[in-house]
C-alpha cells in the first residue's frame, strides 16, 4: 500500500439510468478489494461514447447502483489482493474494461480492478496517451485481427481514418503489412497517409463508392467502417471473395436491407463486434497491441480537452451533443475524498 487508503472517495456516479445531468459527483465508500483484485489510485479517465450509452440505458447491462461511470483509467496500484501477483504498490497501471456487466466504473479517485483486466503501464508512454488510446486502439486491434482476421498483403477499407478508432486501425493495419484505403476529410488526408494509408478518399465525395471500387478493383478483404456513415449494401458490394465486414458502429441506426445474394455468392461474412463483449484473453492481447501501437507507430490519440473529474456530466453532455472531435480526458485530484 502506498500510504493510507481512505474509507471514502470522490466519484462521478448515477442512481438510475437517464440523461447526462443525472450524473452526480460526491462521496462514496472506497470499493472493497477481493483476493484477485487490485485497488488503483486513479490519475486520469477517458470518456467514451459507450459510457453515454450505458449511462442513458441505450446499452442495457447490469448496473449496481450507485453506479460509478466510465471505462478507462490510468493510475497507480494502491494495494493488491494476495491472488493478484505481479502488481505492487506504486506501480503504474491501466485498464479499459470497467463500467459494464456489473463492474463499477473508473470515474473515481479509487477503482477496484480484477487483476486479469489490469495492465502494467510502460514507463516511456505518457499516461494521458495511454488512457486516451485505451478504448479506441484496443477496439481497432480487436476489429482488425480478432474479428477481421486481417493478414499481411490483404487490402483493408477503413471508413473514418482520421478518427481515433479509425486512425489507430490505419496505423495497425499498415504496420501489419496490409494495404490500407481510408476515408477522411480532405484536410485530414496528409495525417492519415502519414499513418500508413496507401490511399485516402474524401468521405464527402458524391462518388465515394466508385472511388473505393477503383482503389481496390478486386475488392476489400476486410471492411471496417468506424464513422457510421457508410451504407451496408455498398460495403457488401465492395468486399472481395471471402471478405469480412466488421460492424462496430451504428447503435440506434435504422434497420437497412441486407444484400444477401452478394454476400453469400462471394463467401463473404459480416460479424458484429463490441469491445464490451471481449474476453479477458482478447483484451490482454489487444492491450499488447495498444502498447506496440504507441511505441512503434506515429499514431497518437487526439486529445480534444481535459476536464476535472467533477465535470464528468459536462463531458457526457459535450460528447452527446457532437461537440467533441477527439478524446476527452478527466483528471482526478489526489486526496482522501473529504
Amino acid at each position: 500500500m502506498t500510504g493510507r487508503v481512505p474509507e471514502a472517495m470522490r466519484a462521478a456516479y448515477i442512481d438510475c439510468v437517464g440523461p447526462a445531468d443525472g450524473i452526480l459527483y460526491g462521496e462514496l465508500p472506497v470499493p472493497p478489494v477481493g483476493p484477485t483484485d487490485v485497488l488503483v489510485r486513479v490519475d486520469a479517465v477517458a470518456v467514451n461514447p459507450v459510457d453515454t450509452f450505458v449511462r442513458s440505458g441505450a446499452y442495457a447491462t447490469p448496473l449496481p447502483f450507485p453506479f460509478v461511470v466510465g471505462r478507462d483509467l490510468v493510475g497507480a496500484v494502491a494495494m493488491a489482493g494476495p491472488g493478484a501477483p505481479g502488481f505492487s504498490p506504486g506501480q503504474r497501471v491501466w485498464c479499459n474494461s470497467l463500467g459494464h456487466a456489473g463492474r463499477q466504473g473508473a470515474c473515481a479517485q479509487y477503482a477496484t480492478v480484477a487483476a486479469e483486466r489490469l495492465y502494467a503501464a510502460p514507463p516511456d508512454i505518457a499516461g494521458e496517451h495511454l488512457v486516451a488510446a485505451a478504448h479506441p486502439a484496443a477496439s481497432a486491434w480487436l476489429a482488425l485481427f480478432r474479428h477481421g482476421r486481417l493478414r499481411p498483403g490483404e487490402t483493408v477499407y477503413i471508413g473514418g481514418g482520421a478518427g481515433n478508432v479509425g486512425g489507430a486501425a490505419v496505423a495497425l493495419a499498415a504496420r501489419a503489412g496490409a494495404r490500407v484505403v481510408a476515408t477522411a476529410r480532405a484536410e485530414d488526408a496528409p495525417w492519415v497517409r502519414g499513418l500508413g494509408a496507401a490511399e485516402v478518399l474524401d468521405h464527402r465525395s458524391p462518388d465515394l463508392v466508385g472511388q473505393a471500387r477503383r482503389a481496390a478493383p478486386d475488392g476489400y478483404d476486410v471492411h471496417l467502417d468506424t464513422s457510421g456513415r457508410g451504407a451496408l449494401a455498398d460495403a457488401v458490394d465492395l468486399l472481395a471473395h471471402g471478405g469480412r465486414l466488421v460492424a462496430m458502429v451504428g447503435l440506434g441506426r435504422a434497420a437497412t436491407e441486407l444484400p444477401v445474394g452478394r454476400l453469400y455468392t462471394r463467401d463473404a461474412s459480416i460479424v458484429g463486434f463490441a469491445i464490451s463483449n471481449a474476453t479477458t484473453a482478447d483484451l490482454a492481447a489487444a492491450a499488447e497491441g495498444v502498447v506496440r501501437l504507441l511505441g512503434q507507430t506515429p499514431w497518437r490519440p487526439r486529445v480534444a480537452g481535459r476536464l476535472p473529474l467533477s465535470m464528468t456530466a459536462e463531458a457526457h453532455r459535450r460528447l452527446e451533443a457532437g461537440e467533441v472531435r477527439g478524446r476527452l480526458v478527466l483528471t482526478v485530484a489526489a486526496g482522501n475524498g473529504r
